[in-house]
């Protein structure tokens, strides 16, 4: 009989993939109950899920759209970046991060990282110039970046920020959840995330001027919502004042994520769990580093380091871990080395970091429903 595959490519040769979404029994009753529904987008269940999401991240405010790149484009938009308007962003982060900026006609100024893969403050104050109009903090892999020096920064040079968030649902800082920190958070519920609705994302903001704007701009700029056109005068009595787009969230992803939702703190706190027990075979293994986690952490990813006195280079521990049924991958590229930005002339400069670290790190596979015997097939094969 055939070996059953574990994980999403079908390769039956995976004794340990790199992530699996956990989609249950009460997920999947939430989606067929949506799909019951007369109403199937811009309905009931995103203003419940806004609402609920709001309250567990502490804002104001809380504004569901199409995925995360939309919600950091929309935010950009809010706060006014328009053409050749500089956006500080950090060198290792997904591309998305960058396309956004792109996307409102701007210039993604590209900033080191520090020892966490987030934004170095020191690069990221280097690099601000009179052009310089919001800065998009990363908290990298679930892991906050010190959002008080950032904000006096911001305040000193007065700039804007907007927060990328798409890895830190549940991640904290001092006890306050990202995203408030800023003009807006943003967040994705990719499958990969702590959480998800297959494709989603969602705006957080303390400003009720900026979630009026993102709610009518990801509706393509409709002055009313659709439930308003059918419950208030003539349907077709709407007014268009700037164009938007098509960047609703719809009931079914919204019903997906309010059952997530309200597991994401017991997901959070197996991935702490899963971490630390990485932490506590690995740490003192000669030539590895290992991530330092805190309480506040949602442990999106966990990321080692391979220093130069471990017996194996980055790349050549991939390959024997992959030759050992186990995935792991690379967070992220850093962004001056994709062609775009040398295409379009964008400075790279005193990205030292960003440059040593993406020849040492390596993602560990991490999910909640991993078991100590998954793991200690990865540690082991890491310490053999």
């Amino acid at each position: 009989m055939k070996k059953k595959a574990i994980d999403a490519f079908n390769d039956a040769s995976i004794k340990v993939p790199f992530i699996i979404p956990e989609i249950t029994k009460n997920d999947k009753n939430a989606v067929l109950n949506a799909l019951n529904s007369r109403l199937l987008t811009d309905g009931p269940k995103l203003r419940e899920f806004e609402s609920i999401f709001a309250k567990f991240t502490g804002a104001k405010f809380a504004v569901g759209v199409s995925n995360g790149t939309a919600a950091l484009q929309l935010s950009l938009k809010s706060i006014g970046i328009n053409y050749n308007d500089e956006v500080i962003i950090p060198d290792i982060t997904f591309i998305a991060t960058a396309s956004s900026v792109f996307n409102n006609n701007a210039i993604p100024v590209l900033a080191d990282v520090d020892e966490y893969l987030n934004i170095s403050i020191k690069s990221m104050e280097k690099k601000i110039t009179k052009k310089t109009k919001a800065i998009i903090p990363v908290h990298f892999a679930g892991k906050s970046c010190d959002m008080k020096k950032i904000m006096q920064v911001a305040r000193k040079y007065k700039i804007k920020v907007i927060e990328d968030c798409a890895h830190a649902i549940g991640t904290k800082f001092e006890k306050n959840h990202v995203g408030t920190f800023g003009e807006a958070g943003c967040f994705s519920f990719y499958p990969t995330k702590n959480f998800t609705t297959i494709e989603g994302g969602m705006i957080i903001t303390n400003s009720k001027k900026i979630a009026d704007y993102v709610r009518t701009k990801r509706n393509h700029g409709l002055t009313k919502s659709l439930i308003r056109r059918y419950t208030q005068g003539y349907p077709w009595e709407y007014d268009v004042i700037e164009f938007g787009y098509n960047f609703r969230l719809d009931e079914i992803r919204s019903s997906l994520g309010l059952s997530q939702l309200t597991r994401v703190t017991k997901l959070n706190s197996l991935r702490r769990k899963a971490s630390r027990y990485y932490n506590l075979k690995l740490r003192n293994v000669e030539g590895i580093s290992t991530p330092n986690i805190s309480d506040e952490d949602s442990c999106h990813l966990y990321i080692i380091r391979i220093g130069k006195k471990y017996k194996h280079s980055r790349n050549e521990l991939y390959k024997k871990l992959l030759k050992n049924g186990i995935q792991t991958t690379v967070h992220y590229k850093p962004l001056h080395k994709f062609s775009i930005f040398k295409n379009k002339k964008i400075p790279i400069i005193n990205l030292k970091n960003s440059n040593q670290l993406y020849n040492e790190i390596l993602s560990l596979p991490l999910f909640p429903q991993i078991t100590k015997k998954e793991q200690d097939w990865v540690i082991n094969c890491i310490i053999s």
